[in-house]
């Protein structure tokens, strides 16, 4: 498969280099483009970062074919697509699977399956995830098939242009209507893995809104408005509303055995023709189970 390429109309006069910035062409990107193999063209024809353009040019940009780690082995292995072009791939992660290899368990991840599946497409890009999930949180992932997607996504999530919905059950019942979350979160202690809310945490906010309570526990939906590690199950135990199944947070495993929570919804920007798009995700079988339960 050829290399990822993109192409554009200049809008106005100027150098090349301007051009670029304006389409979200970062500097580390065109240094990857000049040294890596790939090629900045204008009606066709090979230019550099300072030819000048006029009005009505073609700018094709095409960069360099990327390849795989060492440390991230490829597998063939179940992988359920939701939506893929050219620039994107969305997927649905099972619960149980890790999102990304880690030095104890280096195969089985969602990573080594997409390596996989770009490998037997013959996908010339190297993996690049935009939205990851912990191991025991189902549901949507979005990613990029080429570092400069990686990175107007990257640029879309500060801007909050891209929307992640959860739905989640938590012990205890939860007030009516839509509540805003705003606490800081930091790492807890000396651990590596576990957060808390802290003065000196970074800003964290989270939307939240009650579906319907259920005996001792309630069904929430949940908007993050920043991302960071753990959110939504640190803020819900700040609460004292901790999820079921999240033992690490104070949840109780009587009804699942891992935090109940699940990406259901996934709104973003084409990264490339810029068109607004929407994704959803029905509740993994063990949440579903509890509904219905």
């Amino acid at each position: 498969m050829k290399a990822f390429q993109i192409e554009f109309t200049a809008p106005k006069r100027g150098l090349l280099r301007e051009a670029l910035q304006n389409h979200g062409i970062s500097k580390r990107t065109l240094a990857s483009v000049k040294y890596g193999g790939g090629h900045l063209l204008v009606n066709g024809s090979e230019v550099t970062v300072r030819h000048p353009l006029e009005v009505g040019d073609a700018v094709t940009v095409i960069f360099p074919k990327e390849t795989q780690g060492k440390g991230l082995t490829a597998e063939a292995g179940p992988l359920a697509i939701v939506y893929e072009d050219e620039a994107l791939l969305i997927v649905e992660k099972p619960p149980g699977q890790n999102t990304i290899p880690s030095r104890e368990q280096p195969f089985g991840s969602l990573a080594n399956y997409v390596a996989g599946h770009f490998e037997k497409e013959g996908i010339p890009s190297t993996l690049h995830i935009a939205t990851r999930l912990d191991k025991d949180t189902s549901g949507l992932v979005c990613i990029a098939k080429n570092r400069h997607i990686h990175h107007l996504l990257s640029l879309q999530q500060r801007e909050k242009r891209m929307n992640r919905r959860y739905e989640a059950f938590v012990h205890g019942k939860v007030g009516e209507g839509v509540s805003v979350i705003t606490a800081p979160i930091g790492r807890k202690g000396t651990s590596i893995i576990e957060r808390e809310v802290r003065k000196d945490g970074k800003f964290a906010e989270t939307e939240m809104e009650l579906i319907r309570s259920a005996g001792e526990f309630s069904h929430v939906r949940l908007k993050l408005n920043t991302g960071r590690t753990h959110q939504i199950r640190v803020h819900m135990a700040h609460l004292g509303h901790p999820l079921l199944g999240d033992d690490l947070y104070g949840g109780r495993r009587e009804l699942i055995a891992r935090q109940a929570l699940h990406c259901t919804e996934l709104q973003l920007d084409h990264p490339v023709s810029g068109k607004r798009l929407a994704f959803t995700s029905v509740l993994a079988g063990d949440m579903l189970d509890l509904i219905y339960s």
